[in-house]
């Protein structure tokens, strides 16, 4: 028998991708014509997959109810905040939230990563779906201009034999139902004989006429060139426009979020609950980071086994079930099953800080707050409109079937260990810097001072890559 360990998404740490380059995100906004202002938006989506994908064969599945909060410092003295939570382990769902609110941008999103293996190669079918909102814009009462967001499926290639290679595959879209713009990406994989690696194409039309605007190409690691085939001269000749730069991704540098020190966070914490595993893999001591995995899977089945016994249903900590359907607050948003749990003003960037912040724990210096804790049996839940104190909103009845919270001691780790202070020089690079907005991340550990609220950088997984993009 041959076991293959395969895992193409990792922790909910690595989804952070393309808030990572603040370049092309934060203009976004601001352009008024609404035809480049969907290109800018292409050009933000393919910015992100040249970042470090997770390796074919790290064993860091993310586990339920594990969290993960991270934030950007823009040169403005501005800030964009980013909450992930795993909401579902069977199937396995990633609900993750951004917000930069003086920028007026807001994404909410979901990861439905669904594996098959075929033959020498594994797959990882990204059913998952992204709404991207600019609240400054928009043509509905309450609603930013939307972009609909997908995203190509991961495949592993030589699994069982050859030369183990990442690529990205298959179709994905953007499109703005307000200005009726969709971009159609294919994400080219190599044939067995001959391509190449790493290609993309693809055309910027307008949904409802079919005329194309723009033709996309290049590789989406290296450069990546847009052409405008809308000039009447041009046509009338049977030529097309001059290719232009869109990106290139060869050199681009990209900016991991920030994070609260090690020492700050909780036990189901991306960093904190990974630690010891990823301080083993750095070590390439594949025993030892196989036995505090096994630690965390046991833990989960415990958890699992409690909440069956005991009949008791699990649900997300950070984000709740969304109210869709004819009529619902999040209509046609169905496809993310859960959103954050928090109501936040989408007019008034000050007061979404607070409440941004008064949610969860994302700055250092922030203590976190256990009344979000979930409890044994879920009390009777108050609305966040009727709740002065609490920004929750608990009164979901979609909850996720999954394994019970074991809520530890302060002074205890997931597994009930003493968490120790853990030395900088000791750093793991963190779990998963993951491509686009599909995995969340595991930043680099520090021994940062409350006082001195020093953030911690997130680099994300670094050299635990088994697999070449």
């Amino acid at each position: 028998m041959v076991v293959v360990d395969v895992d193409l998404v990792g922790p909910i740490a690595d989804f952070y991708s393309f808030m990572a380059h603040p370049e092309t995100l934060l203009p976004m906004p601001e352009i008024d014509d609404p035809l480049q202002r969907f290109v800018s938006v292409v050009k933000f989506y393919l910015s992100g997959w040249h970042i470090k994908p997770p390796g074919v064969k790290k064993p860091l599945n993310p586990i339920l109810g594990e969290t993960f909060t991270g934030y950007w410092e823009y040169p403005d003295g501005t800030k964009g905040y980013y909450i992930a939570e795993q909401t579902s382990h069977h199937p396995p769902k990633s609900s993750y939230f951004f917000m930069a609110p003086e920028h007026d941008i807001r994404i909410d999103g979901t990861l439905k990563p669904r594996s098959r293996f075929l033959g020498n190669s594994a797959a990882s079918m990204m059913e998952g779906i992204s709404y991207m909102e600019f609240l400054n814009r928009g043509k509905e009462k309450g609603h930013g201009e939307r972009y609909i967001i997908t995203q190509p499926n991961m495949y592993a290639r030589g699994i069982l034999f050859g030369k183990m290679k990442y690529e990205l595959g298959d179709h994905s879209y953007v499109k703005c139902p307000e200005n009726h713009f969709v971009a159609d990406l294919e994400f080219k994989t190599r044939g067995y004989f001959s391509g190449t690696y790493n290609a993309i194409g693809g055309t910027i039309k307008n949904d409802e006429t079919g005329e194309v605007y723009y033709e996309l190409s290049g590789l989406w690691n290296g450069e990546m060139f847009i052409k405008d085939v809308t000039n009447i001269l041009l046509k009338f000749h049977g030529q097309t426009g001059q290719k232009e730069l869109l990106f290139n991704a060869t050199h681009a540098k990209h900016t991991p979020p920030l994070t609260r020190p090690l020492e700050e966070q909780s036990s189901r914490e991306s960093q904190k609950l990974w630690y010891s595993t990823v301080q083993a893999l750095l070590e390439r001591n594949q025993d030892l980071a196989t036995e505090e995995k096994t630690k965390i899977e046991d833990r989960q089945r415990e958890e699992a086994a409690t909440r069956a016994n005991e009949n008791i249903e699990w649900r997300p900590k950070l984000f709740r079930a969304v109210q869709g359907g004819p009529g619902g607050s999040e209509e046609g948003r169905e496809n993310l099953d859960w959103i954050i749990n928090a109501h936040i003003d989408p007019h008034n960037p000050s007061k979404a800080v607070e409440q941004i912040l008064a949610f969860t724990a994302i700055l250092p210096g922030q203590k976190v707050n256990h009344e979000l804790d979930i409890p044994p049996q879920a009390p009777k839940s108050v609305k966040p409109s009727q709740a002065q104190e609490s920004l929750l909103d608990l009164d979901s009845n979609d909850a996720a079937p999954g394994n019970a919270q074991h809520k530890p001691q302060p002074s205890e780790d997931l597994l009930g260990n003493p968490v120790k202070n853990h030395n900088g020089s000791n750093n793991p690079a963190g779990v998963g810097a993951g491509s686009g907005m599909m995995a969340p991340l595991q930043p680099s550990m520090s021994t940062s001072n409350t006082a001195q609220q020093k953030p911690t950088p997130n680099p994300g997984m670094g050299g635990l890559f088994d697999a070449e993009p």
